[in-house]
């Protein structure tokens, strides 16, 4: 017994259930998509064999008919000369073959509901083989997706992302340290003063000169006293 036990199990069940029940979703829909082929292959046998059976007991039939208007001919024949008794005998395997005509076209309905019915199951399972494969399509992208995902965490995550980004830190500290030793060696080593700097430079001097001679003044000031 495989996951399905007849066709229309098939035609019933939930995929998206049994994908989220399963614990390796991409295992499940493997075996239900090969059940599903050897099951449509088991219907379609069937199918054949009904079709087959089919066209014999057609065959049966028209032979049937044929026989049905011999003996008519027959009795009627018989009767023309006389012989009613033969006439008779003809009409009873007349009606034997009609009795055999209608149990054989019977069966030819059943037959033909049948193949009806495998039209039908045939048809679902197709839809439902379709459905399937196209989850089996989506799942095998989500999985590549995921799996390429793993590895893209994992190269960095690894030990030579790490020691990359490692040896990254200690450039960009070398390059630090380059940029100050070059801000230090600029300092104290400042160009000619432009003109305004040179006036303002002046303007300070006398501030200070005139701070100085007003502290002057406040301490001869306080001797005097």
């Amino acid at each position: 017994m495989g996951i399905f036990s007849r066709t229309r199990d098939i035609v019933a069940a939930n995929f998206a259930d049994m994908l989220d029940k399963s614990e390796d979703p991409t295992k499940m829909i493997r075996m239900i998509i090969l059940e599903m082929e050897e099951t449509l292959v088991e219907v379609r046998a069937s199918a054949a064999r009904t079709i087959a059976d089919k066209k014999e007991l057609t065959r049966h039939i028209e032979k049937l008919d044929d026989l049905q208007k011999d003996w008519t001919d027959k009795a009627q024949l018989a009767l023309s000369k006389g012989r009613e008794d033969l006439a008779k005998a003809a009409l009873v395997e007349k009606r034997k073959a009609s009795e055999m005509h209608f149990q054989l076209s019977a069966e030819v309905a059943v037959l033909s509901d049948a193949l009806s019915a495998n039209e039908k199951d045939i048809s679902m399972l197709q839809k439902k083989l379709a459905d399937a494969r196209s989850r089996q399509n989506g799942l095998m992208t989500r999985l590549e997706s995921a799996e390429n995902r793993v590895k893209l965490r994992t190269m960095y995550n690894g030990d030579k992302v790490q020691e990359a980004f490692s040896r990254f830190d200690i450039l960009e500290r070398e390059v630090d340290y380059t940029e100050g030793r070059a801000e230090a060696l600029g300092m104290g080593n400042e160009g000619p003063q432009s003109l305004g700097d040179e006036i303002a430079a002046l303007e300070s001097v006398d501030e200070i000169d005139e701070e100085l001679e007003a502290m002057k003044k406040a301490l001869d000031t306080k001797k005097e006293v």
